[in-house]
C-alpha cells in the first residue's frame, strides 16, 4: 500500500539527536531506547519500591505481599491499563516526587534534551503481581506514543526501574531499531485520511509484520533496580508481562521528561489544573497534558469507596519541584 501525505501537515520537530555521544545517547538514538545503569542506587531503589508497595497495600483489603493466596482482581485497588495505577492521587505522592527528582534521573533527561529547564509527565507507577490466578495476562498491545503527523523526536519516555527485570520477569518490550522507520510505515501503510490526532497508535498483529519483514522483532528489556530505561516514542513497544515462571513483583515509576521551551499554548494552565487535584497526565511532559478522571470507578460503574482527593503523603513543593511540575517558571 503507497499512500501520500499531501494533504496532511506534519509537525517536524525542532530537536533531534546528533552524536556520536560515547555514553547511552547513541543507543537511544540507533536503537530507539537505552538502559542508563545504576541512575538511582540500589538502597534508594529498594527504598521507593517499598513505599509503592505500601501504598498498594494500604486500603484496608485483606492483600498480604508475603501471601500469593491474597493476590486477587478483588484485593487491589483499580488498576488501569497494563498494570499501572494512575489514580486514587498516587502520581503525586511524596515518593514518587522524590523519585522523579532524583538528580541522575534529571540529569539523563538534561543530557538528551541539553538543558537542565524541564517538565515532568504526571505519570503512573506500575505494580505487577506474578503468578494471579484470577486475572488474565494482558496480550501483548504494541504501539507508539506519537501521532503519525508528528516527525523527528518530540517525547523521550522513561521508566524507573525499582525491581529485578530478567527473561522471565515483567518489563519493557521494544522492537530496536522501529523508531528508525516508524514515520515511513505511517507514510507507506497507513492511509493519511485514517490518521488520529492523539499521540498514541496501536500496532495491529498484521501490522506487524511490515517491521518483522525489515529484521525487526521484540525484545524485552533486561535491567537492574535502579537502573533508567528510556525510549523514543516513535519506537514500537508495549509493557510485557511476566511468565509463570517469575516470582518478581515488577515495580517501575513511569517519568518522561521535556524542555520547558517546549510547551505549547495552555500546557501550563492544564499542568497547574493537574497537579492542584492531584490528577494524572500522560506520557508526556510538555504537550498532550490530558487530566485523567480524579474519580476512580468500580467495573460495576460505581464510585470505589476507597477513591482518595489527594495523596497519603504529599511532598514539599520546593522551588524544584514547582518548576519541575510546570507550576512556576524558570
Amino acid at each position: 500500500m503507497t499512500t501520500s501525505t499531501t494533504t496532511v501537515t506534519l509537525n517536524q520537530s525542532p530537536f533531534e539527536l546528533a552524536g556520536p555521544y560515547g555514553d547511552f545517547r547513541d543507543d537511544l538514538k540507533s536503537q530507539g531506547y537505552a538502559v542508563v545503569k545504576g541512575a538511582i542506587s540500589l538502597e534508594k531503589a529498594r527504598h521507593y519500591q517499598q513505599k509503592a508497595l505500601d501504598w498498594v497495600t494500604s486500603f484496608g483489603s485483606p492483600l498480604d505481599l508475603n501471601d500469593p493466596s491474597t493476590w486477587t482482581v478483588a484485593n487491589l485497588p483499580v488498576q488501569g491499563k497494563a498494570n499501572q495505577y494512575s489514580n486514587y492521587s498516587v502520581v503525586h505522592e511524596k515518593f514518587m516526587w522524590d523519585a522523579r527528582m532524583e538528580p541522575k534521573i534529571l540529569e539523563a533527561f538534561s543530557k538528551v534534551w541539553g538543558t537542565d529547564e524541564l517538565l515532568v509527565s504526571f505519570d503512573a507507577v506500575n505494580i505487577t503481581l506474578p503468578k494471579m490466578q484470577d486475572k488474565a495476562k494482558r496480550q501483548p498491545w504494541p504501539h507508539v506514543d506519537q501521532a503519525p503527523m508528528r516527525r523527528g523526536l518530540h517525547c523521550i519516555q522513561g521508566v524507573i526501574n525499582l525491581s529485578q527485570a530478567g527473561p522471565e520477569d515483567g518489563s519493557l518490550i521494544v522492537l530496536p531499531k522501529s523508531n528508525q522507520v516508524t514515520e515511513e510505515f505511517f507514510d507507506t501503510q497507513v492511509d493519511p485520511s485514517t490518521w488520529e490526532t492523539r499521540d498514541f497508535r496501536h500496532i495491529s498483529t498484521e501490522e506487524l509484520k511490515w517491521f518483522e519483514a525489515r529484521g525487526i522483532k521484540p525484545l524485552r528489556v533486561q535491567a537492574e533496580p535502579g537502573d533508567l530505561l528510556l525510549w523514543d516514542s516513535r519506537t514500537v513497544h508495549w509493557g510485557g508481562e511476566p511468565t509463570d515462571k517469575s516470582d518478581i513483583i515488577r515495580t517501575v515509576i513511569y517519568a518522561s521528561y521535556s524542555p520547558a521551551s517546549l510547551a505549547t499554548p495552555g500546557t501550563f494552565e492544564r499542568k497547574k489544573e493537574a497537579f492542584e487535584s492531584f490528577r494524572a497526565t500522560t506520557h508526556w511532559a510538555h504537550d498532550n497534558v490530558i487530566l485523567r478522571d480524579s474519580v476512580v470507578l468500580l467495573p460495576d460503574g460505581t464510585v470505589d469507596p476507597r477513591n482518595r482527593s489527594k495523596p497519603l503523603e504529599e511532598p514539599e513543593h520546593t522551588d524544584k519541584l514547582l518548576k519541575l511540575a510546570g507550576v512556576r517558571a524558570y
